[in-house]
């Protein structure tokens, strides 16, 4: 069953929200809300790869971080896509949904590499598990972040849900990752693709470059700071010489070998170390991003991060979609899909989302 990526895509998502609007609310009608670790899921259909995938040496192995033994060439195959999202019991059914999407639409989706990051007090076993029972023939590996180093670093933030300590695990993936991997994708749990990912990962990076991401230069990139940070000239010159733009960080594109170079992460904890003293921003994780990499990223093309279907930090209201085509959805803010559909009251784009939704409910039918 390969995944190709759909060539026809605005029909596409025309098609899914009439079709499946209907069938999505239906199916939610006093659907139970169960706690997270008691969630089951489907298994997904295996996919294949396309012929002009490129080859993998299997039998091959490198080393990894810290002189351990990676075993399997895909996880540190220059020829593998290499995904990396954080997996919590909270948003597993998110996550599953991502992962789905992603194997679906790609032309070589057993050239893939899931990095998954788990908090250090997680169960990783139980979380493992979940990811193997729906997806038996999945490349992937779980590490374990130690997120006590950066929760004494956090602030808080408009909305509790942004201090988690993994949301900030992106900031350490570079020395999480083992040292062969040299590229990779991160994608937020919330989110589904509608296209294939290696176009993504493909993204060229340029010379200098440490990531890419789509930019949205017309947002006010004022509102992401306090008037303090604005009116300390020693703060505010940090962006003089750069054209500098939001990015959102659930969709990135990132060189890990140059982050490694650049030391990128203590960059980071520095800004978070003087947030702690100096009150410089409110939005949990993003704003020492924009302060490290703003003005200095490789833009991508919007289709690639249609964000905030979530709607925003605070009421989670429906969103339309950006004009423009769409290569993936991203259901940032606080509004979830799964949470609207659940409760019965989805917005009319979740229904676009709903048939990745891997979670086994009472009501299902078998296929």
């Amino acid at each position: 069953m390969p995944g190709f990526p759909n060539p026809h895509l605005p029909f596409f998502l025309i098609l899914l929200l009439t079709s499946n609007a209907a069938s999505s609310a239906a199916i939610s009608v006093g659907a139970p809300l169960p706690h997270p670790s008691t969630h089951q899921f489907k298994e997904a259909p295996q996919f294949y790869n396309s012929p002009e995938c490129p080859a993998i040496d299997w039998d091959d192995e490198r080393e990894g971080a810290a002189g351990d033994r990676v075993g399997g060439a895909i996880f540190c195959s220059d020829r593998a896509v290499h995904v990396a999202m954080t997996l919590d019991t909270a948003y597993i059914r998110g996550s599953m949904a991502a992962i789905l999407s992603v194997l679906q639409h790609s032309s070589c989706p057993q050239n893939i590499a899931f990095h998954f990051v788990a908090s250090q007090s997680a169960d990783a076993s139980a979380l493992r598990a979940t990811i193997s029972s729906s997806f038996p023939y999945l490349n992937f590996r779980v590490y374990s972040f130690d997120d006590s180093s950066v929760a004494r670093l956090i602030s808080t933030s408009i909305r509790s849900a942004l201090d988690c300590p993994l949301n900030y695990a992106r900031s350490y993936l570079a020395n999480i990752l083992p040292m062969c991997v040299r590229r990779i994708v991160y994608l937020d749990s919330d989110l589904v693709l509608v296209d294939d990912i290696a176009r993504l990962a493909r993204t060229d990076l340029g010379e200098r470059a440490v990531l890419a991401a789509p930019e949205y230069c017309n947002a006010n990139f004022t509102s992401y700071f306090t008037p303090t940070f604005w009116s300390n000239p020693s703060l505010s010159l940090t962006f003089a010489d750069r054209r500098a733009c939001y990015f959102n960080t659930g969709v990135m594109v990132i060189d890990l070998d140059r982050w490694r170079e650049g030391d990128y992460t203590t960059k980071i904890e520095e800004w978070m170390e003087l947030q702690k003293r100096i009150r410089i921003y409110e939005l949990g994780s993003l704003p020492p991003f924009l302060l490290v990499f703003a003005g200095e990223i490789v833009p991508v093309n919007h289709r690639w991060n249609q964000h905030g279907l979530g709607g925003d930090n605070f009421r989670g209201l429906c969103r339309d979609l950006h004009p423009g085509p769409v290569s993936l959805l991203h259901w940032s803010g606080k509004g979830k899909p799964w949470a609207r559909l659940d409760a019965n009251r989805p917005c009319p784009l979740d229904a676009l989302w709903a048939p990745y939704d891997l979670l086994q409910t009472p009501f299902a039918l078998d296929s």
